[in-house]
């Protein structure tokens, strides 16, 4: 199956595409390359996952905000491509995960964005390489945010 047909059979939805909220491009194609931003866990309604992992919600909660992360990078590939079926492969996910001082688990939570890229594009074309960070803080107390790069087919 495609790209497109794969995200299809997992019965998701997409957020709308994110507005930038600083003086940043969201999307940007150098060469065969694609470059997306860092996303937030943004909501069907528009609104965001908020709080950070290990005081307001456990690790569970964080991958499940990390999938929805996943989700409006998603949804930024397809408004500025039009389908997922250009994207040849990932390369990089970037994960950076607000957290306790004391949390240890934070490539468990990215995992929440990384098996939704591999079910898209597959366990060879949907995992690249990664890194998982713990942050003090992350913009409007979100969570989790991470940016991905992407080969374009």
């Amino acid at each position: 199956m495609t790209p497109d047909e794969q995200f299809e059979q997992l019965n998701l939805t997409l957020p709308p595409a994110p507005t930038p909220l600083g003086v940043y491009k969201p999307f940007l194609i150098v060469d065969n390359l694609c470059y997306v931003s860092g996303h937030g866990p943004l909501l069907n309604d528009k609104t965001l996952i908020k709080g950070r992992i290990g005081a307001d919600m456990n690790m569970e909660e964080g991958k499940k905000a990390a999938e929805q992360v996943g989700l409006a990078i998603l949804a930024t590939l397809k408004q500025n491509l039009g389908s997922f079926n250009k994207i040849k492969r990932v390369v990089k996910v970037l994960g950076m995960v607000s957290c306790t001082s004391d949390f240890e688990r934070h490539p468990y939570v990215i995992n929440g964005c990384s098996e939704l890229f591999a079910k898209i594009w597959g366990e060879d074309n949907g995992v690249g390489v990664r890194s998982a960070v713990g942050m003090g803080s992350l913009p409007d107390n979100i969570p989790v945010e991470i940016e991905a790069l992407f080969e374009l087919a």
